[in-house]
């Protein structure tokens, strides 16, 4: 009963985003409640949900100070001429524009952070992408494919916590990936291709030369002239060594996360805005942005907490994996992979790495399994993973590319479910896992 409902509440609510019907704000508070209380769970509904909102709330303060630190950098000027060469080397071709999307995105989410990868790239490629009148869903879309891959550095997340959870070593569960991530990067570079090739049949090549005043006319500010009094071009390579440190500081993990984004936008703000007016000013006209996303974050909270509260998330795990027959014990490997699509995108990392995937690396290991396959097999989920609506830096990109998460979700599923797909065949050709 308890996975019914689980299932049916992911459904509701993938429906009602989908289809337009309910916003993704609302359906995240509504929809978890109102299966909770169907479920008979009334009494602790409070508790649940508030339990969830303390779980995201790093996240949610991450979020907020990096979405002001990267304003403040944006308004700088820091990425001007990074901008200014893209221009160069695309033009007004919307093929080149795709693929350099990628080529960007996936040089940035070296880093493993979602948050910093769409900043990033949006704030780099959606003023060119307005300008020529591009689908902003490709931007998304390639956006997130390409931290869907590079998330499963040992860094990023999801790689370390399998290591941890199995007691493993980083190398004999990294290594062997390697070639099976860049599978997954040629995957997104044709996706690229494939995407950008449509949209330069339907908008042809545009003959156009971009000045620096026009393109920033089309970011977040609304006047060029208006733009330039803000600008530090004297201060650009202090910004850029605070925010390589900054991006150390984050791979290492020398403080929390949230910490260290605020450490970093008190800094940036007082180097380069030094006048109190001014300071107040460049907060003012990040908050709309700030207060989008963080007000999606704590919603989903909401979901997490009556998900994980109820024990739902529990009973949907047992229930698919007590649905594998014993006669295919020697093929749990796959089964992990392919079991890892549906796996991470209904559930954050903590829960399946350190819940689900000892269950299921236990189970393997009575039918001669090696705990370190399915330890590899369970990343190869990730570009699923990347578009779950519990993932925080989804409603980041799409708010900071103004489309709808429905619209997203519908965008780049098939191309998602590619790339983990072509990553567990070439898994299992190369004997990364094996059966």
């Amino acid at each position: 009963m308890l996975a019914f409902l689980g299932f049916a509440m992911i459904v509701v609510f993938m429906f009602l985003i989908i289809t337009k019907r309910m916003s993704a704000l609302v359906s995240l508070i509504t929809i978890p409640i109102l299966f909770a209380l169907l479920g008979g769970f009334g009494p602790g509904i409070g508790e649940m949900m508030l339990e969830g909102v303390k779980q995201v709330a790093p996240t949610g303060v991450m979020l907020m100070f990096a979405i002001l630190y990267f304003g403040i950098m944006i308004d700088s000027g820091l990425f001007d001429p990074l901008v200014s060469k893209i221009l160069a080397i695309v033009k007004g071709d919307p093929l080149k524009i795709v693929l350099g999307t990628s080529i960007l995105s996936m040089l940035v989410a070296l880093d493993g952070d979602g948050t910093t990868t769409y900043m990033i790239t949006v704030t780099a490629m959606l003023p060119l992408y307005k300008r020529i009148g591009m689908n902003p869903l490709i931007l998304t879309c390639i956006a997130m494919l390409s931290f869907g891959v590079m998330n499963m550095t040992p860094w990023g997340g999801p790689t370390a916590r399998a290591v941890a959870a199995l007691q493993l070593d980083v190398a004999d569960v990294f290594i062997p990936l390697i070639p099976v991530m860049m599978a997954a990067v040629l995957w997104n570079l044709c996706t690229a291709f494939i995407l950008g090739k449509k949209e330069r049949q339907r908008l042809g090549i545009a003959k156009i030369q971009y000045s620096q005043e026009e393109m920033l006319a089309f970011s977040q500010q609304s006047a060029a002239l208006e733009v330039e009094e803000y600008k530090r071009p004297k201060l650009r390579w202090v910004n850029f060594g605070l925010t390589i440190a900054l991006l150390i500081c984050l791979m290492t993990s020398v403080l929390p996360l949230a910490i260290l984004f605020m450490i970093a936008f008190v800094i940036a703000l007082m180097i380069n805005y030094p006048n109190l007016e001014e300071q107040k000013e460049r907060i003012s006209s990040h908050a709309g942005n700030v207060l989008a996303v963080v007000g999606l974050v704590f919603a989903s909270g909401i979901f997490t907490g009556i998900l994980s509260g109820t024990e739902m998330v529990d009973a949907m795990a047992n229930s698919l994996v007590n649905v594998i027959p014993e006669s295919l014990g020697s093929y749990f490997a796959v089964i992990t992979a392919v079991t890892s699509i549906p796996f991470t995108y209904f559930m954050a990392n903590d829960p399946y790495y350190f819940g689900v995937l000892p269950i299921l690396a236990q189970t393997a290991a009575a039918y001669g399994v090696d705990p370190v396959e399915i330890a590899r097999a369970s990343v190869l989920g990730q570009p699923i993973h990347a578009m779950s609506p519990l993932m925080a830096s989804a409603y980041l990109l799409v708010g900071m590319a103004g489309v709808e998460f429905g619209d997203h979700q519908k965008f780049i599923f098939k191309w998602a479910l590619g790339s983990s797909l072509v990553m567990i065949v070439v898994a299992i050709i190369l004997g990364v896992i094996t059966f």
